[in-house]
């Protein structure tokens, strides 16, 4: 038995100025080792698991140094040992059976691109460090601009390259999007007048006492993203000041009862800051009345804005795209294109309607974002990023609209199909029907169902209660050893169902966008989960027991 070799690197200028270096040839230790992690990666996205299961402690003891080595390591060295600690122990979020988040399997284009983008090292904040990337980012901009606002040709010749405008933003996703947002919609709202300076300038304190305000508040339906607080968080609102409106039956927001609270706070002298619709929430993915909140936002005259991270790219589906009607009435709107788009993790939107709304939060400096350049910088809140649009550019060019209206319309028809079979099924109960791909939903046996039904027609709210508490137990069983066993994953969620009087509920919840998730694999995750049901010594016999 012969022993493995420990080699060691040193550190030298000569050996710091060939990994500097691109390879010379195809037969090159890097050029080797590119190819070799290249198939590597390639087997494992191969791979038809969700995960391997293996303990997070255990993971743990692989990054557990916590002092930067002395001496270097050989790339392929390093390339190994992240492939055995790293890659192998990774979630495969493009398994078609990975079905559980936004995640999906990305069009394998976007690897080599991918390459391309990291190798040329852009950095968007300044237009001497991303020269032919910033054009190009504003023209994706004008793109998803044109998909939401649908202005005319002159308009988008007139502000789509305009150095004191911008259509939107680029930023990490769409927390920092949301956060965009209402950062514009305070600081117009608080903008100079007079002598006072802006808020800007002045803060919070001083802007409310000038224009005579007791406070400031953002109106949004319960099912909110939690970027939201951070927002309120962050502008010195306070999270208290997100106001939480009730939602109906399908999980809209009530406008009538956002209306009553407007009201109230206008009794009490607080200015409703915005309003915020959601087109396609987190947890159920339906969208709130649009055009009910743009009237009402008008009634208001405040700032509307339309969280539609989730749901934006429904708007590539002629199809579908009548589902977000009224989107074109907000002021601003979120599109994450990591989400239903196929472009990997990091590419949020914010769209501005009216090129002018990015100048409420412009910044300058001497050394960069001068005044006059076309630094996009100016218009973000995050400094130095990476060109992300070149994906997004690659995808609306190469998939196009007619691709993305498959794409999209396969997506939404399969949660169609799946709730379908989740109905047909005698042990499986649709919590929510889908609007766009995501649906929950969960396993109640056929007798307990029969119970549950009794209980609520009789009003029976204890009995109620003590089947869903169980079943909640039940659910995290399923889900959890289901992710377990590494086959197939589904996420879960806790709702308040008006069917159940707003108790809380757990739920599996399931997003179906990716391409190569099959029906027989949605049947497959059903079949799975009423085996694990079935190993359940603790919730099941108490359920069947009643």
């Amino acid at each position: 038995m012969t022993s493995k070799i420990t080699r060691q690197a040193h550190a030298s200028e000569d050996s710091l100025l060939r990994i500097f270096t691109a390879p010379e040839d195809s037969t090159s230790t890097l050029s080797i080792i590119e190819q070799k992690l290249s198939q590597d990666l390639a087997g494992f996205l191969g791979n038809s698991i969700a995960a391997l299961e293996k303990p997070l402690s255990e993971i743990e003891t692989d990054f557990s140094a916590y002092q930067i080595p002395t001496d270097p390591k050989f790339v392929s060295d390093y390339a190994d040992e992240i492939m055995q600690n790293l890659v192998a122990h990774s979630v495969h979020t493009s398994a078609p059976s990975f079905i559980g988040h936004m995640t999906s399997a990305l069009p394998y284009f976007v690897l080599p691109l991918s390459k391309m983008m990291v190798g040329l090292n852009q950095n968007l904040v300044k237009i001497e460090t991303s020269k032919a990337f910033t054009p190009l980012e504003r023209q994706v901009l004008g793109m998803m601009h044109h998909l939401v606002y649908q202005q005319s040709d002159d308009f988008y010749h007139q502000w789509m390259h305009s150095a004191d405008h911008s259509l939107g933003a680029f930023c990490s996703g769409g927390t920092v999007a949301n956060i965009t947002a209402l950062w514009i919609a305070r600081n117009r709202l608080l903008q100079p007048h007079g002598e006072f300076k802006g808020v800007t300038r002045e803060g919070m304190i001083k802007a409310l006492r000038f224009y005579g305000y007791d406070d400031l508040a953002i109106l949004v339906s319960d099912r909110g993203h939690y970027s939201l607080g951070k927002t309120a968080d962050l502008l010195g609102i306070g999270r208290d000041n997100i106001i939480s409106i009730p939602t109906d039956e399908h999980h809209k927001v009530d406008v009538a009862a956002m209306r009553d609270a407007a009201k109230k706070l206008v009794q009490q002298n607080i200015k409703v800051m915005a309003i915020v619709g959601i087109a396609g929430t987190t947890e159920t993915g339906n969208i709130d009345p649009l055009n009910e909140l743009a009237a009402l936002a008008n009634e208001l005259n405040c700032h509307f804005h339309v969280d539609a991270a989730w749901g934006g790219a429904s708007l590539l589906s002629k199809k579908y795209s009548h589902l977000l009607k009224g989107i074109e009435l907000a002021d601003s709107v979120t599109i994450d294109a990591h989400k239903q788009m196929y472009v990997p993790m990091g590419a949020g939107m914010v769209l501005f309607k009216d090129p002018e709304l990015a100048n409420a939060i412009v910044h300058h400096a001497e050394y960069i974002l001068r005044v006059g350049s076309k630094d996009l910088g100016s218009h973000t809140l995050e400094g130095s990023r990476p060109g992300m649009a070149m994906l997004v550019n690659a995808c609306l060019q190469i998939i196009g609209r007619d691709g993305y209206e498959i794409l999209i319309n396969n997506s939404l028809e399969k949660a169609r199909y799946f709730a379908s079979i989740i109905n047909q099924h005698a042990d499986f109960e649709l919590v929510t029907a889908p609007e766009l791909c995501l649906l929950t939903y969960r396993y109640v046996p056929a007798s307990v169902q029969a119970i549950l039904t009794t209980a609520i027609s009789n009003n029976n709210t204890e009995l109620v209660f003590k089947i869903n508490e169980l079943l909640d137990g039940l659910t995290q069983f399923i889900q959890k050893h289901q992710r377990e066993q590494g086959k197939s994953f589904v996420s879960r969620t806790r709702i308040k169902p008006v069917k159940y009087s707003r108790q809380p509920t757990t739920v599996f919840r399931v997003v179906l966008a990716n391409p190569l998730t099959s029906h027989q694999i949605l049947q497959d995750v059903l079949t799975e989960q009423a085996s694990i049901a079935a190993l359940d010594n603790e919730y099941l016999p108490q359920l069947l027991a009643l």
